[in-house]
């Protein structure tokens, strides 16, 4: 039976939520060992520690007090996960040239999603959307960016899906700011001016 993306909770990654983050990311780090480290490391430091060692450090960075996402939550157990944070904390997207910064204000990006099998297609990542905007006001942000990528089909694997989707940031408000790639825009939200 499909899920569906309403009567969803949403709670900031802080330690006493990590063993939710464990469990949703499951053995594997939600996608080959990631653990959501891609992108605050250099591509060498990720593969050098892909797996356990990704799973370390971004435990550590939860440990010291980062906030770096939005666990989403469905009667009690986690479902889904967002990685929001100021720009300027993720090594790898500062260094992008398709996806160099717009212009020199300030923002927050969302970097990453992974939503649990049975909950995908079903509005969870617009609802994360939503609930990352919220995080990220609620920490005085101005303006949230998302890089998602805009498929060739409609039948893209949930895997290449990770940055997530052009029609879900459309749905949550958001606009194409830049486009230095045709399938990787820029899509902006303004929170307040």
């Amino acid at each position: 039976m499909a899920k569906t993306a309403s009567r969803l909770e949403f709670h900031p990654l802080t330690p006493d939520r990590w063993s939710d983050l464990e469990a949703l990311f499951g053995p594997r780090g939600a996608c080959g060992g990631c653990w959501c480290m891609s992108w605050l490391l250099t591509q060498k430091v990720f593969a050098q520690q892909k797996g356990d060692g990704n799973r370390r450090a971004f435990r550590a960075l939860v440990s010291a007090g980062s906030e770096p996402g939005i666990i989403a939550y469905a009667e009690g157990q986690p479902v889904g996960w967002c990685a929001i944070g100021p720009r300027e904390r993720y090594l790898r997207l500062e260094r992008s040239r398709t996806l160099a910064r717009v212009d020199g204000q300030p923002v927050w990006s969302i970097v990453c999603f992974f939503v649990a099998r049975g909950f995908r297609r079903t509005g969870v990542s617009v609802a994360l959307i939503n609930a990352a905007a919220e995080f990220a006001a609620s920490r005085s942000a101005k303006i949230v960016e998302g890089y998602p990528v805009e498929p060739y089909t409609a039948a893209m694997p949930a895997a290449f899906a990770w940055t997530g989707t052009v029609s879900a940031f459309r749905k949550a408000g958001f606009v194409e700011a830049a486009r230095r790639s045709r399938t990787r825009p820029v899509m902006r939200l303004t929170l307040r001016p």
